[in-house]
C-alpha cells in the first residue's frame, strides 16, 4: 500500500464505484474512504445513470463487464448530459478494455486491470484529482476577473459621497472572496480636499464595522504592497491602495476563517490594483474637478488595467479548453502574416493583430457546457453561440481605442457567400480585417484537436480552405494565404513554438496532447 495517501483533504472529493459486484464496491469504498475521498457505491448501472444526474459527483470508477449494460454504455449515455465528471474503467483483464478510440470518443480518463492492489488505481485516481484541481482554478480566476470587470463598471461616479464609493469598494471584496470582515481606508488630504473634516476615512464590515480613530488605524495598518499575516486563527490579507500619481493613499484588507488559496492572493492583488485606480480617479472628479488634461492621463492609467484584465479574460476563453489553448494567438498570428504578404501597410497589421487577440473575447459570455459540448448543439445552443462576435464588440466598445477593430472583431464569422452571421454580410461588404481573422481562424481550428474530434493534416486543412473559395471565405484572401503556407510553413511553426510556447502545434496534435 502506497505511504503518501491523500488523508488531509477530507471529503474534498467525492467518488461513485459502480460494480455488478458488491464485494468490489464495498472493497473500493473502504479503501478510498481510507484515502480522504466521499464515496458512494451502486451496483446496478441504471441507476448509478440517474444518481450522476442528480448528484455531483467528481470521479467514476466503474467496472467495464456488467448487467444490463456494460461499462460504454453507461458513459455514452452519461456524456449526453454531464461532459465534466472523470471517468476511470475497471476491467478484469487488458484483453477486455474497450478499443483506444472508444476510450478517446467517450473522454475517459483511463483504464485499470483489477488486482487485489490498488496502488494503480489510486495513482490514475490521483491523476485525476490534479486535473480537477487545475479546472476549479481556471474557473476561479475567470469568474473573479469577471466580478473585478462588474463591480469597477457598477461602482458609481465622482458625485457618490466618499462613504457610499467606499461600501462599493467593501461590497465587491465580499463577492470576490470569502471573507465578512473587510476594511478600506483611504487619505483624501492628498487629493486636495484640505478643508474635509476627517482627512481620513474607513468603511468596514464585520470585525471593523466600528474604528474609533481613523487616522490611527491606517497609520498602525499601513503597509507596502501586499501583507499576509495570521492571528487568533484567522489570516488577513492587507494591500495598499496606490497610483503612481499619488503614491500610497490608503489600503484594503479582509479577513478569512482559512489560510487564503494562491488564486485568491491573486485576485486580491489584482482588485486592490483596479481599486486604487478607480477610487483615486472618482475621489479626484469629486475633490478637484480636473481639467481635461489631467482625468485623460488618470483614465490612462485605468485604460491599461482593463486592457489587462480583458486580456486575462480572452486567455480564459481559451484555458476553458485545453484544446482550444492558444488560439486566439495562433489566430492573430496567421492574421498577421496574411496582411504582410497582402501588402497592406503595419497601422492595419497592429489592428488586425490586436483585433485576432481578442476575436473570440465574447465567448466569455457563452456558458461552459455549451462551449465544451461533445456533440452536435441543437438550435437553441447554437443561436447562443453565434451571438459571441455581437458579445465582443460590448465588451471591447467601452475602450475608445479598441474603436477601430470592432468591425473585424464583430465580422469574422460572416460568410463571403453571405450566410454567416451576425449581419449576413457578403463579398466585399465584410470589412478586410474581417474576412482575413475568417481565413486564419478557420485554418487553426481545422488543425488543431478538439474534445469532439482529431486534427487535420496541412495538407486536408489546405484542401478545405480551397474548396470553400468564394463561398465561406475570400478567394484572393486564400490564395495569399496558401502561398505563404506553401513557401514559410516549417519558418511559421518555429517562430510559434518561440512565441506562443503553450500553443499546442500542428505537429504534434496528431498524437496524445
Amino acid at each position: 500500500m502506497r505511504k503518501n495517501r491523500i488523508t488531509r483533504q477530507k471529503q474534498e472529493f467525492s467518488i461513485l464505484a459502480l460494480d455488478d459486484d458488491r464485494l468490489m464496491t464495498e472493497t473500493l469504498e473502504s479503501y478510498f474512504t481510507a484515502s480522504g475521498y466521499q464515496v458512494t457505491i451502486e451496483n446496478d448501472p441504471l441507476a448509478a445513470i440517474e444518481r450522476v444526474r442528480t448528484g455531483e459527483f467528481d470521479i467514476m470508477l466503474l467496472d467495464f463487464l456488467m448487467r444490463p449494460i456494460c461499462g460504454d454504455e453507461v458513459v455514452r449515455r452519461i456524456r449526453e448530459f454531464n461532459s465534466d465528471l472523470f471517468i476511470i474503467l475497471l476491467t478484469g483483464h487488458k484483453s477486455m478494455a474497450p478499443p483506444v478510440q472508444t476510450i478517446r470518443e467517450l473522454d475517459i480518463q483511463g483504464y485499470y486491470e483489477k488486482s487485489d492492489r490498488f496502488d494503480q488505481l489510486e495513482l490514475l485516481v490521483e491523476s485525476c484529482v490534479k486535473s480537477i484541481r487545475q479546472t476549479r482554478t481556471i474557473q476561479k480566476y475567470r469568474d473573479g476577473l469577471a466580478d473585478i470587470l462588474e463591480c469597477v463598471s457598477g461602482i458609481g461616479s465622482g458625485n457618490m459621497e466618499i462613504d457610499a464609493l467606499l461600501d462599493k469598494v467593501l461590497e465587491g471584496a465580499q463577492e470576490l472572496l470569502p471573507c465578512t470582515d473587510t476594511v478600506v481606508c483611504v487619505d483624501l488630504s492628498g487629493f486636495g480636499e484640505k478643508g474635509a473634516a476627517l482627512p481620513v476615512v474607513c468603511r468596514g464590515s464585520g470585525f471593523y464595522k466600528k474604528i474609533g480613530n481613523p487616522q490611527a488605524f491606517l497609520k498602525s495598518h499601513t503597509c507596502n504592497g501586499l501583507l499576509i499575516s495570521e492571528e487568533d486563527g484567522k489570516t488577513s490579507m492587507s494591500a495598499s491602495l496606490f497610483v503612481e500619481e499619488f503614491g500610497s493613499f490608503g489600503m484594503m484588507m479582509v479577513l478569512t476563517e482559512s489560510r487564503p488559496k494562491q488564486e485568491e492572493v491573486q485576485l486580491f492583488q489584482v482588485y486592490a490594483r483596479q481599486m486604487s485606480i478607480t477610487l483615486s480617479n472618482l475621489i479626484l472628479q469629486r475633490a478637484l474637478h480636473l481639467r481635461n488634461r489631467e482625468l485623460e492621463e488618470a483614465y490612462a492609467s485605468t485604460h491599461s488595467l482593463y486592457m489587462g484584465t480583458i486580456d486575462a479574460m480572452r486567455k480564459m476563453v481559451d484555458a476553458k479548453d485545453w484544446y482550444t489553448r492558444g488560439h486566439s494567438d495562433r489566430v492573430s498570428y496567421y492574421a498577421v502574416k496574411i496582411a504582410q504578404a497582402m501588402g497592406l501597410n503595419e497601422a492595419f497589421a497592429e489592428r488586425i493583430r490586436v483585433a485576432g487577440m481578442f476575436h473570440d473575447i465574447g465567448k466569455v459570455g457563452i456558458p461552459d457546457e455549451i462551449l465544451r459540448k461533445n456533440g452536435s448543439l441543437t438550435e437553441t445552443e447554437y443561436a447562443e453561440v453565434k451571438e459571441h462576435p455581437s458579445l465582443g464588440v460590448k465588451i471591447l466598445s467601452s475602450i475608445s481605442s479598441f474603436s477601430d477593430i470592432l468591425s473585424m472583431v464583430e465580422g469574422h464569422h460572416e460568410r463571403f457567400d453571405g450566410k454567416g452571421y451576425p449581419k449576413g454580410l457578403a463579398g466585399e461588404a465584410i470589412p478586410l480585417g474581417a474576412r482575413i481573422i475568417c481565413v486564419a481562424d478557420a485554418f487553426d481550428a481545422m488543425t488543431s484537436k478538439r474534445s469532439y474530434r482529431g486534427s487535420m493534416s496541412l495538407e486536408e486543412a489546405k484542401k478545405e480552405l480551397w474548396h470553400c473559395k468564394n463561398q465561406q471565405f475570400d478567394g484572393k484572401i486564400v490564395d495569399v494565404f496558401l502561398r505563404i503556407l506553401e513557401e514559410h510553413y516549417d519558418s511559421f511553426q518555429k517562430e510559434m513554438e518561440t512565441l506562443i510556447p503553450e500553443t499546442t502545434l500542428i505537429k504534434n496534435v496528431g498524437g496524445e496532447s
